[in-house]
């Protein structure tokens, strides 16, 4: 049996684990105040060409969305997202539950349109009953989408703009942001995005890490004891060196973005298999999520064989499925895939 459920379903990368193992007996300070923390953090700037940047290591996506959004907005506030953001549909209410809501517009093939993105904060903000209303305080999006898709230079530019017209915080989900920023379609670098949004995180779980996400506030600007915030909150780990490590190790020689450009060389392969088996793809997607349309029939057999995750039902007789490749995405499962199909 193979996997293109997920881009998680592996462990750590290798060198992360010989890190792992030769600094194992070490002694160090916990909650991520060691020094294998500060070297990560360290290039991190580096990589964004933002030497103010306050660097927070947390130890998942959820996690972090919930704690980011909570620590910047006020109590009567709510985020603005795609109706499809990740926030909104697969976090199982963890932004509500902090007492904030999503507020959803449309979602193009998972992005925002910044004209309906000004016409949404324009209408909540002159509405004779705005002050009954739940305030936008931030603006969310993904990158890549959930739907593989990623932003253009140009579109984040709008967009952040527009956000803060309003005097709003632009949030970029980067849970996969290594994957969007290899993919060739993507005309941005990580230091024009870090330039352009408030705050944003590198995705650790999904492009390398066991676990892990680096919160970035390129400017100094991260709330007030946002440290404390995320201990409140769950989203810190004791044994803080095991993140400190694993991103100080994603930023040495290139590796984060040398292992997010095999995950997406995988994907173009993929989608060439797929294209040559006659599939119909439910959206072209640039990235590592490749989504594809199959006949119902054909699901429980190819079950039986590979492993992919079902995302939407297309018709009675058939369903939107993904592929989704990684970092640790093997030639040889692509040719495994092309048989069953």
């Amino acid at each position: 049996m193979i996997s293109f459920t997920c881009d998680y379903s592996e462990g750590a990368h290798p060198k992360i684990l010989e890190r792992l193992m030769a600094t194992n007996l070490e002694q160090l300070p916990g909650y991520g105040v060691d020094h294998y923390c500060e070297s990560a953090k360290a290039k991190i700037r580096a990589a964004c060409e933002a030497p103010e940047a306050e660097v927070f290591f947390l130890v998942g996506g959820t996690q972090t969305n919930s704690t980011v959004i909570a620590a910047m907005l006020q109590d009567y506030e709510g985020v603005v997202s795609a109706e499809t953001g990740h926030i909104g549909v697969h976090e199982a209410g963890a932004v509500e539950y902090t007492g904030h809501k999503v507020l959803t517009i449309p979602g193009h093939q998972g992005k925002i349109d910044p004209t309906e993105l000004r016409e949404y904060l324009e209408a909540a903000t002159t509405d004779p009953n705005y002050e009954h209303m739940v305030f936008p305080g931030m603006v969310y999006i993904s990158f890549p989408t959930e739907y593989g898709t990623i932003y253009t230079k140009q579109e984040l530019e709008e967009i952040a703009g527009i956000a803060h017209s309003y005097k709003l915080p632009l949030f970029i989900d980067g849970a996969r942001l290594g994957y969007g920023l290899a993919s060739p379609a993507c005309d941005l670098t990580l230091p024009e995005l870090a330039r352009l949004c408030d705050v944003f995180y590198i995705g650790g779980t999904k492009v390398g890490c066991f676990c892990g996400e680096a919160v970035v506030f390129p400017r100094a600007n991260a709330p007030r004891h946002f440290y404390t915030i995320t201990k409140q909150h769950g989203a810190m780990m004791a044994k803080g060196r095991l993140l400190g490590i694993q991103f100080d190790t994603l930023f040495t020689d290139d590796l984060y973005f040398q292992i997010s450009r095999h995950a997406i060389d995988m994907a173009m392969r993929l989608k060439a298999m797929l294209k040559e088996k006659g599939c119909t793809f439910f959206i072209d997607s640039p990235t590592n999520q490749q989504f594809v349309v199959l006949e119902n029939k054909k699901l429980k057999p190819l079950a039986e064989h590979v492993a992919y995750d079902l995302w939407d039902r297309v018709d009675p007789d058939h369903t939107a499925v993904r592929f989704a490749t990684s970092w640790a995405t093997p030639l040889e499962h692509i040719e495994e895939l092309r048989r069953w199909l």
